[in-house]
């Protein structure tokens, strides 16, 4: 006699591993096969799961449900011709089986026909009452052409199912967060801890979401819910800290990090925040102590290594800064913020030749920021490249066109090349634009404050303005 799977499945699982090892054939039941084959395929044993498949319908070779296990894994493999010829011949036999539609959409979403796969998961629904992961699966394809509204429509629909689902409540937040509905997600929330008042989870993306709206006091409120319905729920430590942070209370918001690293092993995420802390409570020789720790804990955290370069360049020890976003650099050279720091840094140290090679390297690795073209230019202009200095204005107004900053800049330097009409037809621009920016160019190019045609321009600019 067969083990009911349902109640022994690990005896089933251990006498068919038995049965591997020997030259004996045992038999199972069906659904024990079926237990046994979702065992294997839920914990990646695939080739297990294939051998348990073929013995199965070995021993069943009627089993629609171990034919469709079959497809799965087919599917699984990207054998969808071999898939969709079992699928047909499974269709004939029971077409009112919602697995093969299923299988049939997860054949098309994996060929990325999503609204296809949507078709065939909506014709599933009709066919089933038990309709939890197919509200699941569509939700997923929703998902994947953009539709937030029908996905969060789903998951909703599964949170009815089961509302200890949490898979399903972090999609449905994330569908408000992208549809920009925080009010909505915050109503959302607030009506299922009525009926769940102790899941940890809703109370922390709760939290998050009052944080997002500066909801401060509610927010930190949240977070302790959390805490109480779960006192080792280090999310909701850490982002009551850092809630805690932007309110200026520096020591709440330690112990709180420090009350994450007493729970699990510390995360350089925790250093970090509490070395931010106690730089901002003046405690210097702590918040180098985190900053080593995170950068020791992650290599590889540009935040820390930035922290750490920001440390020393505040205290005006540029040549500690450069010496750390240089091993930044040399652990990550492909991070446009290691390079633009270095950049930031050489300038101070009057080193501009290497500050135009590090702004270059910026740059080249997409780091396209408005202060990254204006610093770069100002660079430049310390080299007295005037040429250089207009190119890279020149790009930089290509990415920010109505920024007329760039252009008082780009005028001026257009002014040291002696390019008179291309200086005025720039410094037309940027009066038009804001013609109260007209400070950056008198204080950056002082010498051409007298010119009398600059004068006339700005008369005339701000007679047609008026």
């Amino acid at each position: 006699m067969a083990l009911d799977a349902n109640e022994y499945p690990e005896k089933s699982i251990s006498k068919f591993e038995s049965m591997l090892k020997t030259d004996d054939v045992y038999f199972f039941d069906a659904e024990d096969f079926e237990e046994i084959i979702h065992h294997y395929l839920n914990n990646g044993k695939i080739s297990l799961g294939k051998k348990a498949i073929q013995i199965g319908l070995e021993q069943h070779p009627n089993s629609l449900e171990l034919k469709l296990l079959r497809v799965e894994v087919l599917v699984f493999e990207d054998k969808y011709e071999e898939a969709g010829k079992i699928l047909d011949k499974l269709q004939n036999i029971d077409a009112n089986n919602e697995e093969i539609y299923i299988q049939r959409a997860n054949i098309q979403s994996k060929q990325d026909n999503h609204q296809e796969a949507i078709n065939l998961l909506l014709e599933a629904l009709h066919l089933t009452d038990d309709s939890f992961d197919i509200h699941s699966l569509l939700g997923m394809e929703y998902l994947f052409i953009d539709d937030f509204e029908k996905a969060k429509r789903s998951f909703m629909r599964c949170l009815e199912f089961d509302e200890t689902d949490y898979s399903s409540l972090y999609n449905v937040v994330y569908c408000f967060e992208f549809l920009e509905d925080f009010d909505g997600a915050i109503h959302y929330l607030n009506d299922y801890l009525q009926r769940n008042p102790y899941c940890e989870v809703a109370w922390h993306q709760l939290g998050k979401l009052y944080n997002t709206k500066e909801l401060y006091k509610e927010a930190i409120t949240a977070f302790d819910f959390a805490i109480i319905s779960d006192d080792s729920f280090i999310g909701a430590y850490f982002e009551k800290g850092k809630v805690l942070e932007k309110l200026g209370k520096y020591n709440e918001a330690i112990e709180n990090y420090e009350t994450t690293i007493s729970i699990e092993d510390p995360t350089s995420h925790a250093y970090l925040r509490m070395g931010k802390c106690h730089e901002k409570l003046g405690n210097n020789d702590l918040a180098k102590y985190y900053y080593y720790n995170t950068v020791h804990e992650d290599p590889l955290l540009d935040k820390g290594w930035l922290a750490i370069t920001d440390f020393y360049y505040k205290l005006e020890n540029y040549d500690k800064a450069l010496y750390y976003v240089n091993k930044a650099i040399n652990i990550d050279g492909e991070n446009p913020l290691y390079w633009k720091k270095s950049a930031k840094i050489y300038f101070a140290l009057n080193n501009f030749d290497e500050a135009d090679f590090a702004y270059k390297q910026a740059v080249d690795l997409g780091n396209y920021e408005l202060d990254t073209w204006e610093n770069w230019a100002d660079t430049l202009r310390k080299l007295g490249d005037f040429s250089s200095a207009a190119h890279v204005l020149i790009q930089g107004i290509e990415f920010y066109p109505e920024n007329a900053a760039l252009l008082y800049k780009l005028a001026g330097v257009y002014l040291k090349n002696d390019k008179i009409l291309n200086a005025k037809e720039k410094l037309s621009e940027a009066m038009q634009l804001d013609i109260q920016k007209l400070q950056i160019f008198e204080d950056e190019f002082p010498e051409f404050n007298n010119i009398k045609w600059l004068k006339t321009l700005v008369c005339e600019i701000k007679k047609t303005s008026t």
